[in-house]
């Protein structure tokens, strides 16, 4: 087991350290050293400094349309996904188990699987190249509905919501001030999948945006990429890896400041009383 977490690690950390590596190179020194080694000279911050004025700080304006559609799309997504979650787990309705075999059948389609008829259906409503093509279906998450669905189930009692209702309490009132709080890792472990399928999202905007001023991160950069393959296009591949490490640096952030959080509630209803 050890050497099989060793070799995971290694293969992890590999394509990191390459990418730090290389983001530290000039457009020559890319070709002319080792890759996972350092080149004859540090031109970080000069890369740093191109990527973000190159084509008049286009890279700044995707990266304000990928906070766009995380904080619209994977913080819309995470919320729907909490009210959802727990109006499932604690109150019983009529057609609750056909409730669930949906939510299953959702999970298990492949979100690529739904681009295309996404795409015909947001085409009709004249949504297609705006951030709302975007922003839209990122707010419909399964996988997060059903983990706060099961979340909830075990992290709030429903002997603690029955004495908050022998109080006095009001239902919005319960869900704020008792049942909230209860949920915070879950709402945080919801909140990171939502937002790294977000920001790492690739395939819908690809077919929903044209307009280059509307791309994420992801699809600018590529854009970059192919630049080398078109017929008097400049190779920009220095700045591609430097705005690929600029790219993850707030994932990594997040992740961080979030852990503990995320961890609290990992042992969750292991133990009782």
């Amino acid at each position: 087991m050890t050497a099989l977490t060793a070799i995971v690690l290694l293969y992890s950390i590999v394509p990191l350290v390459w990418l730090l590596i290389n983001a530290t190179k000039s457009q020559s020194d890319l070709f002319d050293s080792f890759g996972l080694w350092f080149g004859d000279g540090f031109a970080l911050w000069d890369n740093v400094r191109d990527t973000l004025t190159y084509d008049d700080g286009i890279f700044l304006r995707w990266f304000g349309n990928t906070i766009l559609y995380v904080v619209l799309g994977a913080g819309g997504a995470t919320a729907l996904a909490v009210l959802g979650g727990y109006g499932l787990a604690k109150f019983q309705f009529p057609g609750k188990r056909w409730v669930f075999a949906v939510v299953i059948g959702a999970v298990a389609v492949p979100g690529t699987a739904l681009a295309v008829p996404t795409f015909l259906m947001f085409s009709k409503m004249g949504l297609t190249n705006t951030p709302w093509a975007v922003i839209i279906p990122s707010l419909i998450s399964p996988f997060g509905l059903y983990l706060m669905w099961t979340f909830a189930a075990e992290a709030i009692p429903t002997e603690l919501l029955e004495a908050a209702r022998m109080d006095g309490a009001g239902e919005v009132r319960t869900f704020f001030r008792i049942c909230l709080p209860l949920l915070a890792p879950g709402i945080v472990t919801v909140l990171l999948f939502t937002m790294v399928a977000t920001w790492n999202n690739y395939f819908l905007p690809l077919i929903m945006l044209k307009d280059p001023a509307w791309y994420p991160l992801t699809l600018g950069l590529n854009a970059w990429n192919a630049q080398a393959a078109t017929a008097g296009g400049q190779a920009v591949f220095n700045l591609v890896i430097t705005g690929s490490v600029l790219t993850i640096l707030p994932l990594i952030v997040a992740f961080l400041f979030l852990q503990r959080y995320w961890q609290s509630g990992l042992a969750a209803g292991s133990v009782k009383e």
